[in-house]
């Protein structure tokens, strides 16, 4: 059996760390509890790395469909592995079902189910995490319609924002199309016409025939510059966000990582280490984690939670759960808080955002019309 290392708090109140050997580290807080710790943080002294697949892992869709797959066939009494089988048949996904089948192969080879699931590498940690807590409890059922939810949420969530996000980037895609279109194409064929006036050109005129050259000769270099920059960013993991969408993303995200809290929590798993599983579901991973070290060392969670910049509101309520022994609840209330706000947002951006882009583009095409048209009637005014 693997060994854990863990922290805690003993009996007396005094700080504690040791090592035990158990077969899980669900198994490990139990045998902890036995002795009177309060387990505050347990992790496995040497995970076995070299076992874990490359496969990279299953979207978001596909853990849906596990889970809730999983829980309902497990619903009508049959056994895990005739689950796992019956669903292999069933799915089409080219990416699902040879993890499905690798997954069905470790369970009837005599491998707990958890771990099948962390060493297919196909499959998130906070799947097989609470899946090893509903194993050793009984509730893998349950865990596994829990996990669906907040799989469901978090896609809900992703998509909220793609949606929010579609309209701007499509108007801004089409603005800046027809403009360069415009002063690449159109304006290159006029400004002879103004060559030929010899005369001193309105300063609009002037500044569109500069932009006109500025793109003729420097825009493919703009063009592959961008492309490297979209390279770079789908390297790095970076993603470019509208300001105005800041404030909406900061609210999801903390919705997303409160209710998956929330979950780890009811599954069992110790604040500390659900701490750092939902960090990974964050842009900014340092604060959560830096919340775990806290609460690791002996703070409280709404101590943390302030420390690393919480809104006093939210704060509060953490404390208030804390206090009265019902943290997940507290952390769901958070949860549902934050969409609403981030929901009210999104539906003002949206109201303000068509009127707002569509004025744009008028104003970029009517300068160029004004600056193409401004010297032709000076040019008729002289004719006549």
């Amino acid at each position: 059996m693997p060994y854990f290392n863990y922290s805690g708090y003993d009996a007396k109140g005094k700080n504690t760390k040791g090592t035990v050997e158990a077969g899980s580290s669900v198994q490990a807080v139990d045998k902890l509890t036995e002795r009177g710790i309060v387990v505050v943080d347990v992790k496995i002294v040497e995970e076995k790395k070299g076992n874990v697949s490359k496969q990279k892992l299953l979207t978001l869709e596909n853990h849906i469909f596990f889970c809730r797959g999983l829980a309902s066939y497990l619903k009508s009494g049959l056994p895990l592995a005739e689950c796992l089988k019956l669903m292999s048949k069933q799915v089409r996904d080219k990416k699902m079902k040879p993890a499905l089948e690798k997954l069905l192969a470790e369970v009837e080879g005599g491998r707990k189910f958890h771990t099948a699931l962390a060493e297919s590498g196909a499959f998130r940690e906070s799947l097989w995490r609470v899946a090893e807590s509903g194993e050793q409890s009984g509730s893998l059922i349950s865990v596994l319609e829990e996990a669906a939810d907040q799989f469901k949420l978090e896609d809900g969530l992703k998509r909220k924002i793609r949606g929010a996000m579609t309209y701007p980037i499509v108007m801004a895609v089409v603005g800046v199309g027809v403009v360069a279109f415009m002063l690449s194409y159109v304006v290159p064929k006029i400004s002879e016409l103004f060559e030929d006036m010899h005369q001193t050109l309105p300063m609009p005129t002037r500044i569109l025939l500069g932009m006109s050259s500025f793109l003729n000769n420097y825009g493919l270099w703009l063009l592959i510059g961008f492309l490297i920059l979209l390279l770079w960013m789908k390297k790095t993991g970076r993603k470019f966000t509208f300001p105005f969408m800041k404030g909406i993303s900061e609210e999801l995200n903390l919705a997303l990582v409160m209710s998956h809290i929330s979950t780890l929590l009811k599954s069992g798993i110790p604040l500390v280490q659900a701490l750092r599983m939902a960090s990974s579901m964050d842009i900014y991973k340092k604060r959560w984690l830096d919340a775990a070290e806290m609460v690791k060392a002996g703070h409280r969670f709404d101590k943390a939670m302030e420390k690393i910049g919480m809104p006093e509101e939210t704060v509060a309520v953490i404390r208030v759960g804390e206090m009265g022994g019902d943290l997940s609840g507290a952390l769901n209330n958070v949860s549902d808080q934050c969409r609403e706000i981030a929901q009210a947002r999104m539906e003002k951006v949206s109201t303000l955002m068509e009127p707002i882009m569509v004025l744009g583009l008028g104003v970029s095409v009517g300068f160029i019309v004004l600056a193409i048209l401004t010297p032709v009637f000076d040019l008729a005014g002289i004719v006549k």
